[in-house]
């Protein structure tokens, strides 16, 4: 692998929250070596001169969903795996080519579209997966409609996201079989939600043993629980019993918001997912039964998000799209900036998404030892975070693991 260094770069310090000018970077071996505010020397590097454009570490996306290629999620059963795995492969592209170089799939995904990704079969951004999201039955991830009584499980079927189990014994040994396929978290639907056919976002799901039996199974492994949440009640419930990461959130109130903080749990926000499904759900296929549903958590997850930075939560950035609808994976950068500043939003999207995730000092920095997963930014996304928009067109620079996904300069 090549030796690179990058000279004359303004480096954006996402720990210090500050733009450091006159900066120099050395990568070897996909790890970054060294930086220096002095010129680095190295015979056999690779110099490129950044005259003042920005240097930072990639992005990460905390939910993403990179086989839900429809509006309707209902519908992936209906598609073979080897075509969701072919359309997985451009969401993925497109991906890292926004700049985000490690996502968290919260259910879909599996170790072989991980390991096309790794073993360069496939361009795009690391992905953590979790395999099939765990669903009581008639909870989010069941997907039967009203006259389908038999549940029909493939665990090799790619795509189909959601995986139903009942009582604390087969939440053993479902959270198990999915650990040992790898899965880098589990995720447990634990309230109701939008793109589910018979359940109402307020009802809570998951008994606190079935959801303690998730935790634990987890845990043995070294592994953590991410639960989709949107009520205080479920929010409370999955905490309890020592849930890491809460997804949505939307109608979180003060006190447990507060809980959520003193438990040193995370939040990962999803705001752009509801600006989308109100935006053009309708026009790109979603099912007229779900605009309720729709209506309900978007016009809650701006209040949501308000008491979050309140309180003081640890977020990560996460935009939970799909279908067409992926392309807006960015927007969610100018969403949050309306509450937070953006030097918060960028943490969300690099430092604390890297906590989350169990790599601190391994993704979301730009220091000796880490990952060479870097952005060269043509201007300061602290004063424009639509630096970080517009599917990359400001990134003139895009690096993996020290190799060049995009190279413009």
């Amino acid at each position: 692998m090549a030796t690179i260094l990058f000279e004359n770069c303004t480096l954006l310090d996402v720990v210090a929250g500050a733009m450091l000018p006159g900066r120099h970077v050395l990568v070897l071996d996909g790890l970054i070596r060294e930086v220096s505010d002095r010129p680095i020397s190295s015979k056999d590097a690779q110099r490129f001169d950044l005259r003042g454009r920005t240097l930072m570490p990639g992005l990460c996306d905390a939910h993403v969903h990179v086989t839900q290629l429809v509006a309707n999620p209902s519908a992936l059963r209906e598609s073979a795996p080897s075509y969701v795995s072919a359309q997985s492969s451009v969401v993925l592209r497109e991906m890292v080519h926004r700049g985000f170089t490690t996502v968290r799939d919260a259910g879909g995904a599996d170790y072989g579209l991980a390991a096309a990704v790794d073993e360069g079969l496939f361009v795009g951004p690391r992905i953590l997966f979790s395999g099939h999201a765990l669903s009581q039955t008639g909870g989010h991830g069941d997907h039967r409609g009203r006259h389908e009584d038999h549940i029909v499980f493939c665990a090799a079927c790619v795509g189909r996201s959601g995986r139903v189990c009942d009582g604390a014994d087969e939440m053993r040994r479902t959270a198990r079989d999915e650990l040992r396929k790898g899965a880098s978290q589990i995720k447990l639907m634990v309230s109701g939600g939008v793109t589910s056919p018979l359940d109402r976002i307020e009802s809570s799901q998951f008994s606190p043993e079935e959801i303690r039996a998730a935790v634990e199974e987890a845990a043995d492994q070294d592994r953590y629980v991410m639960a989709h949440a949107y009520t205080s009640r479920a929010i409370n419930r999955a905490l309890d019993c020592g849930v890491r990461s809460i997804e949505h959130g939307n109608m979180i109130d003060e006190p447990t918001a507060a809980k959520l903080a003193a438990k040193g749990a995370f939040l990962v926000p999803t705001v752009v997912v509801y600006w989308a499904m109100a935006t053009e759900g309708r026009s790109v296929g979603m099912p007229e039964r779900y605009q309720p549903k729709v209506a309900a958590v978007h016009d809650a997850a701006m209040r949501g998000l308000e008491i979050a930075v309140r309180q003081g939560l640890s977020m990560a950035f996460g935009t939970d799209l799909f279908g067409p609808m992926h392309r807006h994976q960015a927007r969610e950068f100018s969403l949050r900036a309306e509450i937070q500043k953006p030097i918060d939003v960028i943490r969300a999207a690099t430092l604390h998404a890297a906590e989350l995730f169990q790599m601190p000092g391994e993704i979301g920095v730009i220091a000796p030892g880490a990952r060479a997963d870097l952005l060269v930014v043509d201007g300061d996304p602290l004063a424009d975070l639509n630096r970080l928009q517009e599917q990359g067109r400001y990134m003139d620079v895009i690096m993996k693991d020290g190799a060049f996904i995009v190279n413009r300069l």
